[in-house]
């Protein structure tokens, strides 16, 4: 699937392992800037290889979003995914 910014992503390794984040920017190089809207916060986004992230099928519009509100989202679909593996 190919990623865009709003794109939903499970980082697969690192210190960030299996938290959910937001593709914020991308470059051409093979990363991408991710945010979660708490420890990463929109202003101050973590460069971070494709290799390392399981992409999802959510996007998430981010005109206009705040770090709250984006962290909400996250929360939320977080959720919503360990409901529906139960």
């Amino acid at each position: 699937m190919k990623i865009v910014e709003g794109t939903v992503v499970r980082a697969k390794a690192g210190r960030d392992e299996n938290r959910l984040f937001a593709v914020t920017g991308i470059t051409d190089s093979g990363y991408v800037y991710i945010s979660d809207g708490d420890t990463r916060k929109l202003a101050s986004p973590k460069k971070k290889n494709v290799k390392h992230l399981a992409v999802t099928k959510t996007v998430i519009e981010l005109d206009g979003i705040t770090d709250k509100r984006l962290k909400m989202n996250l929360r939320d679909l977080t959720v919503t995914e360990r409901e529906s593996e139960v």
